[in-house]
Order: C-alpha cells, then structure tokens, then sequence
C-alpha cells in the first residue's frame, strides 16, 4: 500500500513540475519569449485544442457548404438536383423519340411511302372452302336500296365516331376538274384539281399545321393535322399562307395555288388525305366538281 501511494506521489510530481520554455535570439542569446510549463498543463492544452478541432471540423461538415467540397460527400440538394436530371433527361430522351416517329410520318406522307398491308392467311384458308358457284350473290331489291341509302349515308362521313356527331366534315379545298385520280399502282396517293393560278386552297377541316415548307420535287407544301389521326396534304402551291404550329378553320385560306416543283405540269392542287399512315381516296368523301 506505501509502496502503491509513493508511485502516486512521483507520478504526480512529474506532472506538476514546472519547466521553461524559451525562445532566445540565435546570434544574441537574448531572451525573447518564455514559458513556464508542467506536463500536466500541456495535456489539457493539447486535449482542449483536440475537441476544438474536432468540434470545428464537425460544424463544418454538418452546418456549412463547405461539406460539399469533401471528396465523396454528396448533399441531399445535390441527390435532389442529380435526380431531377435524371428524370428530365428521360422526358427528354422520350420526347425526341416522339418527334422523331412523329417527323418520320411526315417524311413518308411528302415521299408517298405506305405501309405494307399484311396478309391475312386464315381469311385466304376459309375464302377456299367456299365455293363461289354455289352461292347466289346477286342483290335483291332490298340489297340495293339498302346499299344505295348506306352508300349516301357514308359518303362524307370518313369514320364511325364521327357518325354520330355533326361537329367533324370534310370540305373541298378547291373546286374544279379532277385532272389525275387516285391511283396506289402508280404511286399516286391523292388527286390533282385543275384551278387558275393563285386560286385560294381552303382547309379541308380545322386543325394544326404541321408542315409548311418548300420542296424541291412538290414546291411549296402544307400539311395540316385534324383529329383521329387524319392528314390532309395540300401540293404545288403558288405560295403559302400559314406557318407550321397555327391552328386553322374549316375553309380558311391556307394557301394560293399554283404550280411549283419539278412534277408539276400546270396550275393545280395535288390533295392527300391520309388516316393512320395509308392514303385514302379523297373523293370518296369529299365533292371537288
């Protein structure tokens, strides 16, 4: 036990002896600063100085931008504005596909590239297990009375849901001599409406222009865009009346006609009308005489 509290008492005197630390002037030996120290105080100082730069250090990091700096440190702003990224870029990435499809129909509309119509085997198999001769198909008086009334029925309406409302109808942009049918063997989708120059080509139905712009082979084109995925394009204009993203009425002027581009031959409207990605004959649905 003495033995135990005399190891205490050494111990506790090397802590509290004091030393002197001084700073003299190496050519002089003249004094210039002093210290008095004991151990016992440089280990509180270094222990303070410890906690205050911890302390320091960890305010810093917690409360002050200056945590963004450390390599690895990622904020919750930061998380917040790298996931808004992500998902805009997405969007936009969507969005380009979009438009992309979107200005491929319109490529195919001005350039007549249709869809192929695919074949369909299992109504080619039924079709040969009848046998025409034996089947009356001629029509009864019923029959042609009912297909006479459906036939002036369905002339101008161009699709089922617009049966039943009044509010969608196809006007003739121009009127005049048809001059080229419709014909898909010869690869042309719509039809040719001989007019005097500068005869003003009104919309067929309201909708947006999409295109209105001048092409080598067709001169100076616009195509306007109306519900249930229909176009109508309108070719060989003398000149144009309305810019791409306007929206138009049914009958207003959209543009003069005329007979520009290379595949004209004289004054006229060369008319489309697509559904879908296919050519439609327009005169099925519209009176242009």
């Amino acid at each position: 036990m003495a033995k135990k509290k005399k190891e205490q008492k050494r111990i506790t005197k090397k802590l509290l002896n004091k030393y002197r630390l001084v700073i003299l002037n190496e050519d002089t030996f003249e004094e210039r600063i002093s210290f008095k120290l004991n151990r016992l105080n440089v280990f509180v100082l270094v222990t303070i100085t410890s906690i205050v730069l911890v302390a320091g250090t960890t305010f810093l990091i917690a409360f002050t931008p200056l945590r963004e700096y450390i390599p690895g440190y990622s904020s919750t702003s930061l998380n917040l504005r790298a996931t808004r990224l992500v998902a805009t870029t997405d969007s936009l990435e969507s969005r380009i596909s979009i438009n992309q499809e979107y200005y491929n129909s319109i490529k195919k509309v001005l350039t007549g590239d249709v869809k192929t119509v695919e074949f369909d085997i299992d109504s080619a198999v039924q079709s040969q297990k009848l046998n025409p001769e034996e089947v009356d198909l001629s029509p009864s008086d019923q029959d042609m009375k009912l297909r006479e009334e459906v036939s002036k029925e369905d002339k101008y309406s161009l699709f089922e849901s617009e049966k039943a409302s009044s509010d969608f109808s196809l006007f003739p942009p121009v009127k005049g001599n048809i001059t080229s049918e419709y014909n898909t063997n010869e690869k042309h989708y719509g039809i040719d409406v001989a007019v005097p120059k500068d005869t003003p080509v009104k919309a067929a139905a309201s909708g947006t222009v999409i295109f209105s712009e001048w092409t080598a082979e067709t001169g100076y084109v616009i195509i306007l865009k109306h519900d249930n995925n229909l176009l109508t394009v309108y070719k060989h204009n003398a000149s144009l009346t309305k810019q791409q993203g306007e929206r138009v009425k049914a009958g207003e002027v959209i543009a003069t006609a005329g007979s520009t581009g290379e595949l004209s031959t004289g004054p006229h409207v060369h008319f489309e009308l697509w559904r879908d990605g296919y050519p439609t004959d327009p005169t099925n649905f519209i009176d242009f005489e």
